[in-house]
């Protein structure tokens, strides 16, 4: 997948798991949290989602690396490069 397929998916993630929340102005380099109102459970969504779809395997320990999409596509690029 590209950078750009990996941020598309995140996006189709989180609208499923924060319906509510307006995704059009989410800025990349702002921590999700910031923006959204997730909790715990729902970033748990995110990476238990990332694991169901494209069988990528997060470490607990890191987590951290997923805090802003732009973060988020640089941790998982080299991850998904050979899927999709």
């Amino acid at each position: 997948m590209t950078p750009a397929q990996i941020r598309d998916e995140i996006i189709a993630i989180l609208e499923d798991i924060a319906p509510d929340d307006d995704l059009s102005d989410l800025k990349d380099e702002v921590p999700f949290r910031e923006q959204l109102e997730l909790d715990s459970m729902d970033f748990l969504d995110i990476v238990m989602e990332l694991r169901k779809r494209h069988r990528v395997q997060i470490p607990e320990e890191e987590y951290e690396q997923l805090q802003s999409m732009q973060s988020t596509v640089n941790y998982l690029t080299p991850l998904m490069v050979n899927i999709g």
